[in-house]
């Protein structure tokens, strides 16, 4: 008799949990866990996401401002694969900026909640303890400023919604980083970053 009741109720709960998959299914949600940006691992373009990257400078023809980058393996985070290594120089005596580019490949990050990344400053080479981040999506550019870096790693949680004049967060195109002669506490040094993602 018990086990009779028993395997009704089985059954029953089995067939709850199926019609809400199939509903699920038929919603078209889908439920955001963490997407990876890059990790730098394999020390090579493209990023994760099949998009490419590099380092950008406000002016290429005035030697006294750069921004150059390297993939990193002695520093790396987690001391395995590499991490991106950011040399910035910003000391110049016209206005100076520069900094790191990463394509989205047009991702449509509404799902996510927050972008991550790993990020320090070389404690031999000097750092900013400040950097300017900026995510765009064709349209729009949201800005965010990033404090607190130091020479450790450390895990910058970012809500996107923090990223001040972005509205939507579909069609992504470009997550940058900025270093300029206003914001950054240091004007020549290097920054370390790995393991960007974003998380629901």
């Amino acid at each position: 008799m018990w086990e009779k009741e028993a395997a009704m109720w089985r059954a029953l709960k089995l067939g709850v949990v199926s019609v809400c998959v199939a509903l699920l299914g038929l919603s078209g949600v889908v439920y955001a866990a963490t997407l990876l940006v890059d990790d730098f691992d394999d020390g090579d373009k493209p990023n994760a996401l099949g998009g490419d990257f590099g380092a950008w400078d406000k002016d290429p023809s005035d030697p006294t401002q750069k921004c150059t980058i390297a993939f990193d393996k002695a520093g790396a985070f987690g001391g395995a694969g590499y991490s991106l290594r950011m040399d910035y120089d910003v000391d110049s005596p016209n206005p100076a900026y520069n900094g790191f580019w990463m394509k989205l490949q047009e991702t449509d990050m509404s799902a996510y909640k927050t972008i991550s990344f790993y990020i320090r400053g070389d404690g031999s080479k000097g750092f900013t303890n400040q950097v300017k981040l900026e995510l765009k999506n064709g349209k729009e550019v949201g800005k965010y400023l990033l404090k607190g870096v130091t020479d450790q790693w450390q895990q910058a949680k970012i809500p996107l919604k923090d990223f001040a004049g972005l509205t939507s967060l579909k069609g992504m195109t470009e997550f940058v980083v900025v270093f300029d002669d206003v914001t950054s506490t240091k004007k020549t040094g290097s920054i370390y970053l790995d393991e960007i993602t974003l998380d629901g």
